[in-house]
């Protein structure tokens, strides 16, 4: 089988990310639409979602059967670590960034304004006698 550029497929076992930022399986399809999504770890109960609310991530349960329950579901998400690998990812980490940078106070972007500042004299002095030492 030939496989281009699109590597995500709408099947049972993929995890997704849905808008609201929670991660669910998919259980079954309903149709080309929506996705019956259940995520016993994250807080999210089990209901027909539309494609067009959630984004496909790479990770898979792989042999998950169709309409598989609550339960199994759950053992199979601790199983395979979901979860953490989830957390592992540069995506995951990017959402966790933002999150964290919306959530600074003034003072605190001030400081961090105050590090940069920092660094950036450090790393040029650095550079500089770098240079000086070369030439």
């Amino acid at each position: 089988m030939v496989q281009g550029t699109f590597k995500r497929q709408v099947e049972v076992g993929r995890v997704v990310l849905l808008n609201n930022g929670k991660l669910a399986v998919i259980v079954d399809i309903v149709d080309h639409n929506r996705a019956l999504i259940d995520g016993p770890t994250t807080g999210v109960s089990r209901q027909a979602y539309p494609f067009r609310r959630m984004v496909l991530t790479p990770l898979v349960l792989k042999k998950l059967p169709r309409n598989v329950g609550q339960t199994a579901l759950k053992k199979a998400l601790e199983k395979n670590d979901t979860v953490a690998a989830w957390n592992k990812t540069a995506w995951a980490k990017k959402l966790e960034q933002r999150t964290v940078r919306s959530n600074l106070t003034d003072f605190d972007r001030f400081k961090l304004a105050k590090l940069k500042n920092q660094r950036r004299f450090a790393v040029a002095s650095a550079v500089a006698s770098a240079k000086k030492q070369t030439a």
